[in-house]
């Protein structure tokens, strides 16, 4: 017992010295701030009486001068005749603003929805579940959307791009440019009676032109049936596969196989009868036929 205790208070002891030796090493010692050093030789910002731009603003010359000066926190835009130069940093901007928006644009002022609500639909009628899988589906319908958009991507590439970049067209006309053949899109897939809906809940008289149209009215209007000519599809695509439910749970009833869920045994008859009608190739080429051009 006297041992134990002989150990205990020497490993006690050896733990004192070492902290009091730690603490007489680091005594008297204090860390500062390098307030005498110039910025540009540490890492420091800046002192206390130096700012940490070279130059104040406005204290330029001339061009040189200007072009010395710290202005990389800075968007400057440049007109020249009209024809505005954006600078990098703005240009950076305006592109991650269009990559934010980019997927609302995509589903709402293409063919997206009506593409990706039928290969939906599909998918339900076969009742495979989750085959195809999403992500399949998904690039079906982003390459099928490229084809059918790809008649007026061209045509807002030839008629505004090009002309804006070649200053022919100021900012506000390839703007009005580009969204004349989007327009001419949308409103050859809307109905009038969707139109005339919004343009009375917005209180705006409306001469019959889709020049008229303003596009908070024409993008909802487009949306609207959008999604009714997808529900249209939907509905045709399920009438075979219905019928074949229906066969098949009459048979299941006739033998006394009710417990039997009726799905189950006509998936197989589904699959075989979509394999065999080519259904892929009806269902995709029927979709991309309802678009007017």
């Amino acid at each position: 017992m006297k041992k134990y205790f002989s150990g205990y208070h020497l490993a006690k002891l050896i733990c004192l010295l070492m902290v009091a030796g730690i603490l007489y090493l680091s005594w008297g010692e204090t860390a500062y701030a390098v307030t005498d050093t110039p910025y540009r030789e540490s890492n420091l910002t800046g002192t206390n009486a130096e700012r940490t731009n070279v130059d104040p603003p406005g204290a330029s010359d001339n061009a040189d001068d200007l072009a010395e000066l710290n202005i990389a926190n800075t968007v400057t835009v440049t007109y020249n005749d009209g024809n505005g130069s954006v600078n990098g940093a703005l240009r950076i901007l305006v592109i991650l603003t269009l990559i934010a928006i980019a997927p609302m644009l995509l589903l709402m002022l293409t063919s997206f929805t009506r593409v990706i609500i039928v290969l939906h639909f599909t998918r339900q009628a076969l009742n495979t579940q989750s085959a195809p899988p999403n992500t399949v589906l998904i690039g079906i319908a982003l390459f099928l959307t490229f084809y059918i958009m790809q008649p007026t991507m061209t045509a807002v590439y030839t008629e505004a791009v090009l002309p804006y970049e070649a200053g022919d067209l100021t900012q506000e006309e390839a703007l009005t440019a580009a969204a004349a053949p989007i327009r001419q899109f949308m409103y050859a897939q809307t109905q009038k009676s969707d139109v005339n809906f919004f343009m009375d809940v917005s209180r705006t008289e409306w001469s019959g032109e889709l020049d008229d149209i303003p596009i908070s009215v024409l993008v909802p209007a487009f949306i609207v049936n959008e999604l009714r000519e997808a529900f249209i599809i939907g509905f045709l695509i399920y009438i075979p596969f219905i019928v074949i439910d229906m066969v098949v749970a009459s048979t299941l009833m006739s033998m006394g196989m009710m417990m039997l869920p009726p799905t189950t045994i006509s998936m197989p008859f589904k699959i075989l009868l979509f394999v065999l009608a080519d259904g892929w190739y009806l269902v995709i080429k029927g979709v991309v036929e309802s678009f007017n051009y």
